[in-house]
């Protein structure tokens, strides 16, 4: 039993009285909500309206929505706006529902007359293409912006240069050659939508360097499949590698990384870009062919810039290849001002112009500097220079390899090669030096280093030796042929003199070939930094020319 305080109160369980709460519940009458509610109504807050007449908070509010107040004004609030449900009306309701929108009527009448959501009608009025006009008038439907396949073909016909278009007759493969922005992309791309439109069940193979290419390049590319002009875009499915054209044919990436991927699928026709770039062109090239065997006239474009290679010669000489050439300025047009003016004044008249500019496949036999070349450019050394630079090939490996060192100087846009001071059997201070005392005695503004043995070690050995002036790293990222390919530009040019008969290091010219990496090519990597430094790298500024001490 509980405790009870002397006075009688109960007491709880803690020894605390219990007290009476005021908000029990208990029978309010008639008068009692009367008081409540005008209070309410008048402003006073819920809990103050409890605290005064005893009512829960909750009370309160269930009483004043039932009653419709509101606490602003104590006005009853204004009844909810009925559902209207869905239902299906006769087209003769909604033509005479329209019939009244149009002649005048605002949609919120016609709706609440005819009982049809306002969000519907709007809906139906705009799919019909009507205005609110005192009379019906059809909203006239666009134009269709991209013109028939037909249509496309013939525009492009009338845009495209001779070697862009495919040629007349039966053939099984088309090969356009062509330099460096000659329009290659955009000419197998407008072969492969123009026959995805006229067959709409064809299947047809991409092949590019690597699968990066197909998508940038061949697909997403600015003269890409779906960036061509006039023709509508195809659908690419990345997860199954593959563009559907809106007439139903499909076309398939392909990777010259990955031949093998080529067995099994079977094609109508097959775009391969970058020929000459490809892993494996001969292989690839053989299994795409073995798949084109579908349909009754399959064929094959090929697109590149040509290279001095077995495979394009082979392909060329096929009877069932036809081939179409363009250089750069067949597409001067579509081209960046400048491009083909900075590009020749860099490269002139060179081997290497005519391949990447003029798309003209140059037989050389794979070197890059002839004897009866290299015969023309010896001559006497200028007084003086804008710039003299002295290039560093450290040796690779063990004590005892090899360190290029050659020294070169510019006279405006020509260069002098001063003297090859490649030496063997050195210590890294005993090079190191040696390249110093080079600097010295030439009075070079620069040492180019090569980074890739070490670039701390090449830095700090150069420093501890009290290198004369600045030590500039640079990193090879290409093979040697790639880096020396525009030097030996310059060579063509006749922009390059040697100062002197530098038998071993023009033996090793003579040897570096543009099918053959192999050897050890210390001088000629040492050449190819000093004149890539002077000449092929824009100069800034012009430093005082300088007078080599006697």
């Amino acid at each position: 039993m509980r405790p009870a305080n002397p006075g009688g109160a109960p007491v709880g369980h803690h020894g605390g009285m219990v007290h009476p709460s005021p908000k029990r519940r208990r029978g309010y009458t008639e008068e009692d909500w009367r008081a409540a509610m005008t209070m309410y109504a008048e402003g006073a807050s819920a809990a103050a309206v409890s605290a005064r007449h005893g009512m829960s908070v909750s009370a309160i509010y269930t009483k004043a929505s039932a009653l419709g107040l509101t606490r602003a004004s104590g006005r009853t609030a204004p009844p909810k706006t009925p559902i209207v449900r869905r239902v299906h009306r006769p087209q003769a309701a909604w033509d005479a529902a329209i019939a009244e929108y149009l002649a005048g009527e605002t949609a919120t009448v016609v709706c609440r007359r005819h009982g049809i959501n306002r969000a519907t009608f709007h809906g139906r009025i705009c799919r019909e293409g009507m205005s609110k006009t005192k009379c019906a008038t059809a909203k006239p439907p666009d134009p269709d912006p991209t013109p028939t396949p037909e249509a496309a073909a013939a525009l492009w016909r009338t845009r495209a240069h001779a070697a862009q278009l495919p040629p007349d007759g039966a053939w099984r493969t088309w090969l356009f050659q062509g330099g460096r922005g000659a329009g290659k992309t955009r000419a197998g791309a407008e072969w492969i939508a123009d026959f995805a439109a006229r067959h709409g069940a064809a299947r047809i193979a991409l092949v590019g360097g690597a699968m990066r290419d197909v998508r940038e390049v061949m697909i997403d590319g600015p003269s890409g499949l779906a960036h061509l002009p006039d023709r509508a875009a195809p659908r690419f499915e990345a997860g199954r590698q593959r563009l559907v054209f809106p007439s139903g044919a499909v076309a398939f990436a392909f990777s010259s990384q990955e031949p093998e991927r080529l067995r099994g699928p079977q094609f109508d026709a097959a775009w391969a870009d970058e020929f000459c770039a490809w892993a494996r062109p001969a292989y690839t090239l053989t299994m795409l062919r073995m798949g084109l065997r579908r349909g009754v006239d399959p064929r094959l474009v090929v697109t590149t810039t040509p290279k001095p290679m077995r495979e394009l010669r082979r392909l060329r000489g096929e009877a069932s290849c036809v081939v179409t050439q363009a250089g750069s300025a067949a597409n001067a047009a579509h081209l960046a001002p400048g491009f083909l003016e900075n590009l020749r004044d860099i490269y002139g008249d060179t081997r290497f112009a005519a391949q990447e500019l003029d798309g003209v496949m140059v037989e050389t036999g794979g070197a890059l500097w002839r004897a009866q070349d290299l015969a023309l450019v010896r001559g006497h050394a200028p007084p003086a220079y804008d710039a003299v630079v002295v290039a560093v090939d450290p040796p690779a490996g063990a004590e005892g390899a090899a360190c290029g060192i050659v020294a070169a100087g510019r006279v405006g846009r020509r260069g002098f090669v001063l003297a090859d001071e490649t030496a063997r059997g050195l210590s890294p201070l005993g090079w190191a030096q040696r390249a110093c005392d080079a600097a010295r005695r030439f009075g070079a503004q620069r040492i180019v280093a090569e980074a890739n043995q070490g670039g701390a070690m090449v830095r700090a050995m150069l420093a501890s030796a009290g290198a004369p002036c600045a030590v500039r790293l640079v990193h090879a990222t290409d093979a040697k042929r790639v880096r020396a390919e525009p030097v030996a530009a310059l060579y063509e040019q006749g922009r390059v003199t040697h100062c002197g008969a530098f038998a071993a290091l023009e033996e090793e010219m003579m040897a570096l070939s543009r099918d053959d990496d192999a050897g050890l090519r210390d001088r000629v990597d040492a050449l190819v930094w000093a004149l890539t430094a002077l000449l092929v790298e824009a100069p800034v500024g012009r430093a005082p020319p300088r007078v080599l001490p006697l």
